[in-house]
């Protein structure tokens, strides 16, 4: 099997709902970076590997940790929804695997 590289594909910022459950928490700013999958040698993009990094503007008090490395939606400006995990109380996103918010059909 090959290795695969990431290529940054994606820069957006602007004002969301990030949400649980279908549900909103919060209307967020955010500043997102998405990466495609990429095979090594062929750079031909591997269908659903993707890696999203990036931030939202919420603080999380110290006492109230629940949030943190739970999944949730992040609904951007244009409609898209992005599947992420918060990985810290400061705001800061990452999500890596395969298919967008609502899983991908090889799943």
């Amino acid at each position: 099997m090959q290795r695969g590289t990431f290529k940054l594909v994606e820069e957006c910022s602007g004002s969301g709902d990030l949400m649980q459950n279908g549900a909103v928490l919060r209307h967020v700013r955010y500043a997102i970076n998405r990466y495609q999958g990429m095979l090594d040698g062929s750079g031909m993009p591997v269908p659903g590997l993707h890696r999203i990094e990036g931030s939202v503007d919420i603080r999380i008090d110290e006492h109230d940790t629940s949030l943190v490395g739970t999944p949730l939606t992040l609904r951007l400006e244009d409609g898209r929804t992005l599947a992420l995990t918060l990985v810290d109380r400061s705001g800061r996103v990452l999500t890596e695997g395969h298919g967008p918010a609502g899983g991908c059909s090889c799943c």
